[in-house]
């Protein structure tokens, strides 16, 4: 069936109060922008708790749907049949039209499921259920009711037009990005950090990303793999700026100067100080990071700790109690597992220490960083000067 309009519903922003509308408001903005990455055509418009797509002209059903799908603060997408209101016989014979083109000769049980948000309707919604429904069986005798536990809801909404929809394909979720503020996303080529950041992302927080990278050390496909995953990233949370951070002197002269078994600890602090000059040009409200509790050395509670010390922005870890399976789990939904998994080392694994320290001492880490002194802040210094800047659409 060919559908001229979709209706979009949200969970959490309706619960919102009196800025309820601002949240809705960038919503539509983010459907718009999305929607004109497509061939169609389409208005986007907003009612009291309703938010409506409507094509104008041709377009491609399942690219649409499949955006759609990857917008936050959308829970659910309905292709929808719009009626006018010409008196409910007209009304019931329509959506018996809508069901035959839809499912033709398929048998499945069903109930009505009517609303009236125009309450001077001459019907009351039990009526209207019970009507329709008494239609569509003489219609479609290969049909049956089951009001407690249906196959499908035909859902009728008395509004200035009247909706018919019955499937309600599931959305992203979330909140609609923007509405969260910004934050920093400490990105690498592994399975975790994409997934931080679409987590983060689902929850209105618009993204900006920093990468390390270590030539010769690490090779330009790994570079252009992480590329490609915030390219996936970006395709839920819209477009990232992706600073690469040239990392090979720092990383070096850490690895020549400081104890092996506190290598990795410094290198991530060192990490983390880029990351937070960057955020905070950006004016970004935090860094966020794919570590989680104990799944490597640098992720036990005591490396945390260590490691936040140098942070004065707050750190947000949104896989922080998620097991591995969890997060690839959720790294396959979002399409970014297979790339993730591609055989190219980030430069952390091509420094990490044999036997790396579990439970770091922040004074001992502090007093190895010592010894690096003003050529370690010089070696900082143009690392961050000489950052290349990617604008991942």
């Amino acid at each position: 069936m060919y559908y001229k309009s979709f209706l979009i519903k949200y969970a959490e922003i309706g619960v919102k109060g009196k800025n309820r509308y601002i949240f809705e408001e960038a919503l539509v903005k983010q459907l718009e922008g999305t929607l004109k990455k497509t061939d169609g055509k389409f208005k986007v418009s907003r009612t009291t708790g309703r938010i409506y797509i409507d094509a104008d002209g041709d377009y491609d059903y399942d690219e649409v749907v499949s955006r759609l799908k990857k917008v936050f603060g959308v829970t659910g997408i309905c292709p929808l049949l719009q009626i006018d209101d010409n008196g409910f016989e007209d009304t019931a014979s329509k959506v018996v039209e809508y069901l035959k083109e839809e499912y033709g000769d398929e048998s499945f049980s069903f109930k009505v499921d009517s609303r009236r948000a125009r309450k001077n309707y001459p019907m009351t919604s039990p009526e209207i259920n019970a009507a329709i429904g008494e239609k569509i069986l003489e219609e479609m005798p290969n049909l049956s009711v089951n009001v407690h536990n249906p196959d499908k809801v035909i859902s009728v909404e008395i509004r200035e037009h009247i909706n018919v929809y019955s499937k309600v394909i599931k959305g992203a979720g979330g909140m609609p990005t923007g509405t969260a503020g910004k934050a920093m996303l400490l990105l690498s080529g592994g399975i975790d950090s994409p997934v931080a950041g679409y987590m983060i992302a689902k929850r209105g927080v618009v993204l900006e990303a920093t990468y390390f990278h270590a030539p010769p050390y690490t090779s330009e496909r790994a570079k252009q793999k992480v590329i490609d995953l915030a390219k996936i990233v970006a395709q839920y949370s819209g477009p990232i700026r992706l600073n690469v951070v040239n990392f090979t002197d720092p990383q070096l002269y850490i690895y020549e100067t400081c104890p092996h078994d506190q290598l990795t600890i410094i290198m991530r602090r060192y990490m983390m100080k880029i990351a937070e000059h960057f955020a905070k040009e950006s004016k970004c409200l935090g860094l966020v990071t794919g570590e989680s509790i104990g799944q490597v050395a640098s992720q036990t509670m005591q490396s945390l700790l260590t490691t936040n010390a140098v942070c004065e922005l707050p750190v947000y870890r949104p896989l922080i109690a998620f097991d591995k399976q969890d997060i690839v789990d959720i790294s396959e939904k979002i399409g970014s597992y297979e790339t993730s998994i591609q055989p190219y080392e980030d430069c952390c694994t091509i420094f990490v220490a044999k036997h790396p320290v579990t439970k770091p001492i922040l004074k001992g880490i502090e007093k190895s960083e010592y010894k690096l002194g003003e050529k370690m802040e010089e070696l900082v210094k143009t690392a961050i000067e000489t950052v290349e800047v990617i604008e991942i659409d």
